[in-house]
């Protein structure tokens, strides 16, 4: 008979191959860096000691066929201190012998100890069935954003990810963007590139700053939401040091945005070298400075060589993005599960604060990059 359990040290080597079949390359075995993070994100990482435990569906030899793994977050609404659980890595193997594993194994989550359970990674086939289970779709949260800043290289970065070769097109690509880019009036702004004379910062001025400046920063800038993330410092540190390692699109950047009399009006971090498609974790922003925020963000992206940035939105950022030029698309739902009708409605409403730094794509299980 199949069994639903909490997830066991001794379990991991079994899910590291599951992940390595499922998300990674089949032919190949599971890294020992793949092993010994999945260890620590899933087993010992600060956030994992409020009671919240990822689960494994085991079939009747007793073998690992599914799992669902689960990060707690603490979090406040309206004052009061509750426990959320990010549902990641939803995997299930062996379909074809028990098609119901993956049912039965998200509904196992779902009646967990939490007050409230959601995923920015929920595939059309995992939405529908959280969807069932009285999960709700959350469609401001659940749009990918992009800017394109320089054309051909875009063009060239997008060909490489599916031919190698293209990546000697780079210098041709990056001359070809130069020339269109100076042609372009300071105010021409298109939905294919950004001009070199754009002063995109106006009389706001960006800084890079250190991780421990802007965990201070994340705290401010979100305490104006009826529903946020309530990290101890402990666990706020180990996100924001695991989303320091490089990334398939570069480095991390962290940066605040100050305006000309010094205040602090938001601020930003994201992966992007140059030649690179920039990929941005957080943007944050006083209420009314959003616009200035994100210009200050794609400024900033264009003078480090960035060919284009994409994202994740969130409701308070939605309409500072309209007149930017940027394009949307829909790549996975942002869902959320809660017995609190008031809290779904918080969501509903936009004023509950998660996705990047209060979600899943901070971690190298979601950049898959961790060797």
């Amino acid at each position: 008979m199949s069994e639903i359990r909490a997830l066991q040290s001794s379990d991991i080597p079994a899910l590291a191959g599951m992940f390595q079949r499922v998300f990674r390359d089949p032919g190949a075995p599971a890294s020992r860096s793949l092993t010994d993070y999945l260890r620590y994100f899933y087993l010992d990482a600060p956030g994992q000691d409020i009671g919240i435990a990822s689960l494994v569906h085991l079939n009747d030899s007793g073998e690992m066929t599914g799992f669902v793994g689960a990060t707690g977050l603490p979090i406040t609404f309206d004052g009061r201190h509750l426990r959320a659980a990010i549902c990641g890595s939803f995997m299930v193997e062996g379909r074809e012998a028990d098609p119901l594993a993956g049912a039965r194994l998200l509904k196992a989550f779902l009646a967990g100890p939490q007050d409230l359970s959601f995923s920015e990674t929920a595939s059309e086939v995992s939405a529908s069935m959280w969807m069932k289970l009285r999960g709700v779709a959350l469609p401001q949260y659940s749009l990918d954003w992009l800017r394109i800043i320089r054309p051909a290289g875009f063009f060239v970065e997008l060909g490489r990810s599916r031919i190698g070769a293209a990546r000697f097109l780079r210098p041709l690509a990056r001359k070809a963007d130069d020339i269109l880019r100076r042609r372009m009036g300071g105010d021409d702004l298109r939905w294919s590139a950004v001009p070199s004379s754009w002063n995109g910062q106006g009389s706001f001025k960006t800084t890079g700053i250190s991780v421990e400046a802007f965990a201070e920063l994340f705290v401010r800038l979100t305490a104006r939401f009826r529903l946020r993330p309530d990290f101890p410092d402990d666990q706020l540190a180990y996100i924001l040091r695991d989303a320091m390692h490089a990334r398939p699109e570069g480095e991390a950047v962290f940066c605040k945005v100050e305006a000309r009399t010094g205040a602090v009006v938001g601020g930003f971090v994201y992966y992007g070298d140059a030649g690179r498609i920039g990929r941005v974790l957080q943007i944050l922003a006083v209420p009314g400075q959003e616009r200035q925020v994100i210009d200050c963000l794609i400024a900033h992206a264009a003078e480090r060589g960035a060919v284009a940035l994409r994202g994740r939105t969130q409701p308070a950022l939605l309409e500072a993005m309209l007149g930017r030029r940027i394009s949307f698309t829909h790549i996975a739902s942002s869902v959320i599960h809660a017995k609190d009708p008031d809290i779904l409605q918080a969501f509903q409403n936009g004023d509950g604060f998660f996705n990047g730094v209060a979600g899943e794509h901070w971690s190298r299980l979601a950049a898959g990059d961790i060797d």
